[in-house]
């Protein structure tokens, strides 16, 4: 074997693509076994890619900023002496076991070999052609992905190898059989969808072709019957940001989270100089393992979700039933580089104040750090969003879907407030609670805001709770 072509492994998560962020090596470099070759950027963290075999670089495949789809090429490694590239036969058995070797978080292996899938076999539209199971597929052919071909009336299917190009063509109402495949053996990529799209739309007279153009259904009583294109000009002067990797995410997910959930805020202020007191009382006494106030008002909300669990849940629509999750796994909104990411602390109500401080501390740095594996940005029951570091008092956050409850907390200032019938200046915060009005009425939102807003004035309640 001479050369070898190292393929963007499985990503998990249910990612399909990542957008390279920056080569660590070059054409002619040499690199060595489980060497890091690459800086990606998934839909949910930024990872290195570490190369399973040992030679020289003599193709990179894939541009800075470029995407590229799961299972396409990445690099191509040639053995300096012209055999087989080290590793090759370790990373084949290594692949099997699920070494864990090619990317970091994922591991290579794909489960047992019973899990693995053969290729289908498929035909290329309009002019069918069997590619057969056994065939040789060239450096850069496309693999099959597990979302299968689209079908073509008359038994044919047209070849998409990405999931992403068949929601594209799939929400813009294009069937990817009308469309000529400009990528190898007639794949139909991304750019064939984008370019149909950008395509005269039928209309009394010719039109432009705008520089952007924003999606909407018209149709009639009985629902959508084409897709509608309204030009959006874009001026030589405006900054246009493409919706890519974790900011494309966010914006989904916000999106579904507010056509989905019929959210409610409630908000109440409250006097925060006995947390202060208590937070400086705790590291004047242990100086070496501090405590911040987003530890305590972590372990205040824990206190209040063990009183109120109907807001420790999510909705599962397609079952009709509400969900409520025995352990808490909390959610911290974190501001990043490369926008807001929530990570996850799992079963946070079994861990201690100092070591939900320490840990609160170290993911919150990973996160702005961009070192989280994906697995740590997903599964959180419950969210806790300190926009106070901001500079503001309140605000209506969106809740981070599939969960029902979100608690905001504004910035602590120095405010007029009555003491025992005495005018006196005190620490006061704002505390904000948004919930999913189908998990449960004003009076649960209402309970746990208020035990969360108690608690917060006498942090000795909290005795009591843990």
């Amino acid at each position: 074997m001479s050369e070898q072509v190292f393929l963007l492994p499985d990503l998990g998560e249910g990612l399909t693509e990542a957008e390279i962020v920056e080569w660590r090596v070059a054409v002619g470099d040499t690199v060595t076994v489980d060497q890091s070759v690459v800086e990606v950027e998934t839909a949910k963290a930024v990872v290195d890619v570490p190369c399973p075999y040992a030679g020289r670089v003599v193709a990179l495949h894939g541009a800075a900023g470029e995407t590229r789809p799961v299972g396409q090429p990445l690099i191509t490694i040639a053995p300096a002496d012209g055999g087989e590239p080290a590793g090759h036969a370790t990373y084949r058995e290594e692949e099997r076991a699920g070494s864990g070797n090619v990317l970091i978080g994922y591991g290579t292996g794909h489960g047992a070999a019973g899990r693995r899938r053969r290729r289908p076999r498929l035909t290329v539209a309009p002019e069918p052609a069997p590619v057969p199971d056994s065939a040789p597929a060239p450096a850069p052919a496309p693999v099959a992905a597990a979302s299968g071909p689209a079908a073509v009336p008359g038994g044919a299917v047209a070849l998409v190898i990405s999931p992403i190009v068949r929601r594209l063509a799939r929400e813009h109402g294009i069937d990817p059989a009308t469309l000529r495949g400009t990528g190898p053996g007639g794949v139909v990529r991304r750019a064939d969808v984008e370019a149909a799209l950008a395509g005269p739309a039928p209309a009394p007279r010719p039109t432009p072709v705008p520089d952007r153009l924003d999606a909407a259904p018209t149709g009639g009583a009985d629902g959508p019957t084409a897709v509608g294109r309204v030009a959006v000009p874009v001026g030589e002067e405006d900054l246009v940001v493409p919706l890519t990797g974790v900011r494309r995410v966010i914006a989904d997910k916000l999106s579904r989270s507010r056509r989905e959930i019929p959210e409610v805020t409630i908000w109440v202020d409250a006097d925060a100089t006995a947390l202060v007191e208590t937070r400086r009382a705790i590291n004047a006494a242990t100086p070496d393992a501090p405590v911040s106030l987003l530890a305590l008002l972590a372990r205040i909300c824990l206190s209040g979700l063990r009183r109120f669990p109907q807001l420790n849940a999510r909705v599962d629509t397609e079952g009709q039933r509400i969900v409520q999750s025995r352990g808490v796994h909390l959610g911290i909104a974190a501001q990043t580089d490369r926008g807001l990411v929530v990570p996850v602390l799992r079963d946070a109500h079994l861990l201690t104040t100092r070591e939900l401080a320490a840990a609160l501390a170290g993911t919150t740095a990973a996160a702005r750090a961009g070192t989280l594996p994906p697995a740590r940005l997903t599964g959180g029951t419950f969210t806790l969003n300190n926009y106070g570091v901001f500079g503001v008092d309140g605000s209506t956050p969106i809740i981070n879907h599939p969960e029902a409850a979100l608690l905001g907390v504004g910035r602590i200032v120095d405010k007029p407030w009555v003491v025992d019938g005495q005018l006196a200046v005190r620490k006061v915060t704002q505390l904000s609670l948004t919930f999913d009005h189908r998990v449960c009425d004003g009076g649960v939102a209402g309970g746990f805001l208020r035990h969360v807003a108690d608690c917060v004035e006498q942090p000795a309640l909290l005795v009591a709770n843990v």
